[in-house]
């Protein structure tokens, strides 16, 4: 039996958020077991929670879409830590509260009660990628746009890697009709 919860993150409302399923207890399960939950809870990401590896953190956390682990995601981040005050398991004026997660050690802070709480992951630093020359031209019929606005493509990474793309005005980006599996490979 593996006891989680699901959390609504960005939200007072129920099922008017960002839902993450959190996995309290996941010292025993291995990285397969992992990734089939993730599977099954078939929400964006699940997060598992597991003692630190480094003394300055409060607990440690993996997450998993249902394709793959990532680094970082700030959603779940947030829903963690609820999930963790909830239950006890942490408390924000017992001094810093610090996530280790893959992207490394990230400094939390939590404001309110129970009653208003809201919760604040510092992401990590984000890392820019240059493309090479001419990606622009690919990317530009892989994402269904005649032309991209000025400035040259490039990835950002703060654990999950996102395309920046100028698309120089908002009728471009409601015009996409992306190719994903061209954009995934």
């Amino acid at each position: 039996m593996v006891r989680f919860f699901q959390v609504d993150v960005f939200t007072r409302r129920p099922f008017f958020g960002n839902p993450v399923a959190v996995v309290l207890d996941a010292l025993t399960l291995d990285d397969e077991t992992m990734q089939r939950i993730a599977r099954w809870t078939n929400l964006s990401e699940t997060a598992f929670v597991l003692p630190p590896s480094d003394p300055t953190a409060s607990y440690r956390v993996r997450i998993f879409t249902p394709q793959r682990e990532l680094p970082f995601a700030g959603h779940p981040s947030v829903g963690t830590a609820h999930a963790l005050i909830e239950t006890g398991r942490i408390h924000p004026d017992a001094g810093p509260l610090v996530q280790e997660c893959a992207a490394g050690l990230l400094p939390l802070r939590v404001l309110g009660d129970a009653h208003v709480r809201r919760v604040f992951v510092r992401s990590p630093a984000i890392r820019l990628e240059p493309l090479l020359s001419g990606v622009g031209q690919e990317l530009s019929g892989i994402l269904g746009v005649t032309r991209l606005g000025p400035l040259e493509p490039q990835v950002a990474d703060n654990g999950p890697r996102w395309w920046l793309v100028d698309l120089g005005e908002a009728a471009n980006v409601r015009a996409l009709r992306p190719d994903l599996a061209a954009l995934a490979a």
